[in-house]
C-alpha cells in the first residue's frame, strides 16, 4: 500500500514539474519582450527543476542519492536567480528600444 501512495507521489510531482517545464518553454517562446522570457525561463526553471527532483527523492527514497539531487537543487537555487539577474542588467544597459517596449510604473 505505501509503495502505490509513493508511486502516485512520484507520479504527480513528476507531472506537474512537467507542466510547469512546458509552460516555461512556452511563455519564452511567445513574450516578444526579453525581460518577460528572462521571468518566464526563471520561474519555470526553479520551480519545475524542484518539483522534478523532488520526484526523484521520492523514487530513490531517503538515501545518499536523495541528499545529491537536494544539493543540486539548492545549488540551482542560488545561481539561477543571479544569472537571471545579471542578463537583466546586461539588457537594461545594452538594449536601446528598452524605453519604448517597457512601461513604466506610475505611483
Amino acid at each position: 500500500m505505501l509503495e502505490y501512495l509513493r508511486l502516485i507521489l512520484f507520479a504527480l510531482l513528476l507531472m506537474a514539474g512537467l507542466i510547469i517545464q512546458i509552460t516555461a518553454v512556452l511563455g519564452v517562446s511567445r513574450f516578444r519582450f526579453s525581460l518577460n522570457r528572462i521571468h518566464a525561463a526563471g520561474m519555470g526553471d526553479t520551480l519545475g527543476l524542484m518539483l522534478i527532483c523532488l520526484a526523484a527523492i521520492v523514487y530513490t527514497g531517503l538515501d545518499w542519492i536523495a541528499l545529491k539531487i537536494a544539493l543540486i537543487v539548492a545549488f540551482f537555487w542560488l545561481t539561477s536567480p543571479v544569472c537571471s539577474h545579471l542578463i537583466g542588467r546586461l539588457i537594461r544597459e545594452t538594449d536601446q528600444r528598452l524605453e519604448s517596449e517597457a512601461k513604466a510604473w506610475k505611483p
